[in-house]
């Protein structure tokens, strides 16, 4: 499951300047805070996070990535016995033998115990 990461705007600031000039502070109050939202003209910019931070994220996309192509796999083999089925020597009979039946079913509907 992918943890809730706060906004940029949530995050503890630092101006762009202050990013240059005094990166060793940056980079202790990213350890402490796990994220820092760096500001340009009040606005933020980029947010710098660290390493544990980066891995855990890293491998929850390539965990949903696993999970989305275990999906489109699953819907592949799905589409591709439906097509084979329509490909089968016998398909066109079947096809036919359908359409002739008009909606005639072999049995009566069941509509509940009590109809």
């Amino acid at each position: 499951m992918v943890a809730a990461l706060p906004m940029p705007e949530d995050l503890p600031t630092r101006p762009a300047s202050q990013v240059k000039n005094r990166w060793g502070e940056v980079v202790r109050q990213v350890r402490e805070s796990g994220s820092v939202a760096v500001t340009h003209h009040a606005a933020v910019e980029m947010v710098l996070i660290d390493t544990a931070t980066y891995r855990r994220l890293a491998e929850e996309v390539r965990g949903m990535h696993a999970q989305e192509e275990a999906v489109m796999d699953e819907l592949d083999r799905a589409f591709e016995a439906r097509l084979a089925a329509l490909q089968a020597p016998d398909a066109r009979a079947r096809l036919d033998g359908l359409f002739a039946r008009r909606g005639q079913l072999k049995r009566a509907p069941k509509a509940g115990a009590s109809f």
